[in-house]
């Protein structure tokens, strides 16, 4: 996902401000979790957009767990 050019979300016209959301994923049946992921939230519809250099680090973290054969990986983004 690419984050909007503008504060107004697309899809409903809410506000879209800064915040965290959990993004998952079902790799090859390994299951990667990641809380506190920097993303910007529609505060009325609660659609999330990640920034592609946030996406890109979760990638790396989900590969990583995939190479170590991980069966499930949580991991926390917060600072």
């Amino acid at each position: 996902m690419t984050t909007p050019h503008h504060t107004s979300c697309p899809l409903c016209g809410g506000t879209v401000e800064k915040g965290f959301t959990t993004f998952s994923a079902d790799i090859q049946g390994r299951l990667f979790v990641a809380r506190h992921v920097p993303a910007n939230v529609c505060g009325q519809c609660g659609e999330e957009w990640i920034e592609n250099s946030t996406a890109q680090e979760l990638e790396r973290l989900a590969m990583t767990a995939l190479e170590a054969r991980r069966e499930v990986e949580i991991v926390s983004l917060a600072a």
